[in-house]
């Protein structure tokens, strides 16, 4: 089993900053490959950032360049810090780890952010 839990959302204005913490637990081969995914209000859900593997990290389009994943392997914790915030960023932020051995995915409950301007 695993357990993903997201916190750090809230309300941001426009053009400010926010991280989102997720703190895994359970059997989870390599905190690298725990990343982010969002849905916005009425979207499909959409990948943020990505696993990091070889050092590399896989941004959203929509995201590059303003916001960074990183992971503190001494916690289980992966940070997503988020710059430069928009209003299309308005959604809920879910922390995501899959189990490519069974085939299951894995989701946190996810953190709301709310840009406003």
């Amino acid at each position: 089993q695993v357990q993903l839990v997201e916190s750090g959302g809230g309300s941001v204005q426009l053009g400010g900053s926010l991280r989102l913490s997720c703190l895994a637990a359970g059997n989870i081969l390599s905190l690298n490959t725990v990343d982010w995914y969002r849905q916005a209000p009425g979207k499909e859900r959409e990948l943020v950032a990505g696993p990091t593997l070889a050092d590399k990290t896989d941004y959203g389009d929509a995201v590059k360049g303003r916001f960074t994943i990183s992971r503190d392997h001494r916690k289980n914790a992966v940070f997503l810090q988020m710059n430069s915030l928009k209003n299309e960023d308005t959604a809920v932020y879910y922390c995501h780890y899959r189990d490519y051995a069974r085939g299951i995915n894995y989701w946190g409950k996810g953190t709301l952010v709310t840009v406003s301007s």
